[in-house]
């Protein structure tokens, strides 16, 4: 090989290198670019999803954006928002209050062990029933006269507002799906919130003839159309006047109806006793 053609050689492959240096160079910047790019789209997309989460953990839930809806009061209220629920006969003469919270183990005890000779002396006129229900084994206060949701559960709220479905239907309605909620068969431990569950509340008004099958009244839980005023009635117990601070309560003319212990009569013959001393008074 000849001097000339070994430098042209030599001069054609430091070209060579120097062309696959720039193709090289230019592979490098848009591989760096493509890092930067997708770096800053994983940077924007964890801004995003925080933003999101932040959105998401400020937005009210349900009960609380159900607190500011308008009250729809069902059929057979009275007073503000339809919080005033008395049942029994007209004629009368005395008015018995009865507080309870639906998730409440010890109103279950007292409905299913005293219940009967509750609705016995009701139908016999010896008082009229105002019920008051709370929400406060959901975690529900008070907070300067509207109603603070907790976060202990809402079986009570929800099984509140299909009471107000029954109470729409009608009295009798109400008094039979409020004793099917609190029976030994369908009324759950405290710490489970089956009550949450709109197919377990239909379940159990299916046990009610005038409940059973009744597309309206399904429809209006569904729906939760008396969620305003289960909440509304909530804040009805949680301000009483009545000192009232515990379920089961009973209250006539202002004054509790206990047993010496202080607390509410658990036995039919400890409730005729005390009902009928406060009758006499």
């Amino acid at each position: 090989m000849s001097k000339r053609n070994s430098q042209a050689s030599k001069t054609a492959a430091r070209e060579k290198l120097r062309l696959e240096r720039e193709r090289q160079a230019k592979r490098d910047k848009i591989k760096r670019q493509g890092i930067v790019a997708g770096s800053l789209v994983a940077v924007l997309a964890i801004a995003g999803g925080i933003g999101y989460a932040v959105v998401q953990n400020n937005k009210p839930s349900q009960w609380e954006a159900v607190a500011s809806d308008k009250v729809v009061a069902p059929a057979n209220t009275t007073g503000e928002n339809g919080t005033t629920v008395v049942v029994g006969k007209s004629t009368a003469k005395k008015t018995l209050k009865l507080y309870e919270d639906p998730r409440c183990p010890i109103c279950a005890s007292f409905e299913q062990t005293v219940g009967p000779t509750v609705t016995k002396d009701l139908d016999a006129g010896k008082f009229k029933i105002q019920y008051i229900g709370g929400t406060f084994l959901d975690g529900d206060s008070d907070k300067n006269g509207k109603i603070q949701i907790g976060s202990r559960g809402e079986g009570s709220k929800n099984a509140m507002s299909a009471m107000g479905a029954a109470l729409n239907v009608s009295q009798d309605a109400f008094l039979e799906y409020k004793s099917a909620l609190y029976s030994a068969k369908y009324h759950p431990e405290e710490t489970t919130d089956k009550f949450k569950d709109d197919a377990y509340l239909i379940k159990v008004a299916n046990t009610v003839p005038a409940l059973k099958n009744n597309a309206k009244f399904q429809d209006a839980v569904k729906k939760g159309t008396y969620d305003a005023w289960a909440l509304a009635m909530s804040e009805t117990w949680n301000t009483n006047k009545d000192g009232v601070t515990g379920t089961p309560s009973l209250v006539m003319d202002g004054k509790k109806i206990t047993t010496s212990d202080g607390n509410a009569p658990m036995t039919a013959a400890d409730f005729t006793t005390a009902i009928d001393a406060a009758l006499k008074a």
